[in-house]
């Protein structure tokens, strides 16, 4: 399932990504922020459970802010688990 999320506290200006039935993440692309860094997080990504993902990237902060474009990829992929809990 596609979603798409907007990012709060951060220089991305969106996220997308999709879910399959499995709960694996296929694909995720960052609008805006850090292009290099979060072209290779979406690479890094792909293929792993959503769950593993926000394991490994909530509660990472960017410099000074209290989240950065990996939390809020956590703080998305939370949120679509939430909407279709049988992931």
């Amino acid at each position: 399932m596609k979603y798409t999320f907007y990012p709060q506290g951060t220089c991305s200006s969106q996220i997308d990504f999709d879910i399959d039935q499995e709960g694996i993440l296929r694909d995720v692309q960052f609008t805006g922020g850090c292009h290099g860094n979060l072209q290779g997080i979406s690479v890094l990504v792909r293929g792993m459970r959503a769950d593993e993902v926000i394991g490994k990237l909530q509660g990472i902060r960017c410099g000074y802010k209290n989240t950065s474009c990996p939390d809020q990829l956590a703080t998305a992929l939370r949120a679509a688990l939430q909407q279709n809990p049988e992931k």
